[in-house]
């Protein structure tokens, strides 16, 4: 059981989100410790009945906080923490499934656009202080989305709000998900994954917004990039990993496909040595598809509902892991 209203102490721990100052500003009356380092994590661990953060969680922190009941993990992925320790201590563990699907989805169409406005090539040519002039060839100029066919790879909160936003563009939308039955979200037609290598050749945008998954991991390799349209991009939004990033490079350098943007990596921090950092048909954002001004109140939003789950006696949490 949760102590009062009263009595609570949440713990926030990220390095750079900031839910504490987000929580106060609603003026809840709940007491709130902000942790941005590992000594500070540590250092709040005995007074603390619930905790939120993500990358910061050690699996010996249970051990080690004997008041806490109740994780509201800052990220939709929990692989990292152990259900058995949880069970052991008697912690309730929620997911943040959900609370990038905003954000994510409207940075996927940001990429699309960029690549068929060519916006990456106007900011180097801003810097130049180039004036490009009017182009003949078709290849160099830039494009529209409406009558365009996307593939959306993964039909979860994300993917059902990216079909959302492409119907809105005239696009014709093809979704694939791990259970096709489980609904079209408005896409013009759905399938399963084995399904995917016949439907790329129709394809003039991909875009990754899936989980990384044992069926998902190099999804996109070199058969995938063989079988796309020479004028078709590559947009990944899911884990660096769905893409095979050696065969991604080769078949960019040769002009495979028109072009990639990456919001994620195979390695992060990218390394220096990357050859996509300078190839020009790529566009690279640093993992940033999920975090917005908005995404520590939708955090809260979160926690708040789940906490008064807990006051009241329910079971069932939203994204109730365990």
């Amino acid at each position: 059981m949760l102590p009062s209203r009263a009595d609570i102490t949440i713990g926030f721990a990220h390095v750079a989100y900031n839910c504490a100052a987000r929580l106060a500003l609603r003026n809840t009356g709940l007491r709130a410790i902000q942790a941005r380092n590992a000594a500070e994590l540590d250092a709040m661990l005995p007074q603390i009945d619930v905790l939120s953060l993500s990358g910061m969680w050690r699996n010996e922190i249970p051990a080690r906080a004997p008041r806490l009941r109740f994780v509201q993990s800052m990220s939709a992925g929990t692989d990292q923490y152990d259900r058995a320790v949880l069970a052991a201590h008697s912690i309730r563990l929620a997911s943040a499934a959900g609370v990038n699907a905003r954000a994510v989805s409207e940075h996927a169409m940001a990429l699309m656009l960029a690549m068929t406005r060519r916006l990456v090539e106007a900011r180097d040519n801003q810097q130049k202080k180039l004036w490009r002039g009017m182009m003949s060839d078709f290849d160099k100029r830039e494009d529209e989305l409406a009558g365009k066919t996307v593939i959306v790879i993964g039909m979860g909160r994300i993917g059902g709000r990216l079909i959302k936003l492409c119907r809105a563009f005239e696009m014709t939308i093809i979704g694939i998900r791990a259970n096709p039955a489980a609904g079209a979200e408005g896409a013009d037609e759905v399938h399963g994954m084995a399904a995917l290598p016949g439907l790329l050749p129709r394809a003039d945008m991909v875009v990754l917004v899936c989980p990384l998954t044992p069926e998902t991991t190099g999804l996109i390799g070199a058969k995938a990039l063989a079988a796309m349209k020479p004028s078709a991009y590559l947009i990944n939004c899911a884990r660096g990993r769905v893409c095979d990033e050696p065969a991604l490079i080769a078949a960019l350098t040769a002009g495979r496909i028109r072009g990639a943007a990456l919001d994620v990596t195979a390695e992060e921090p990218l390394p220096a040595a990357s050859p996509l950092w300078t190839l020009p048909n790529v566009f690279i954002t640093p993992h940033t598809a999920g975090e917005t001004c908005a995404y520590e109140d939708n955090v809260v939003d979160l926690l708040l509902e789940n906490l008064d789950r807990l006051w009241r006696g329910e079971a069932a949490l939203v994204n109730q892991v365990v």
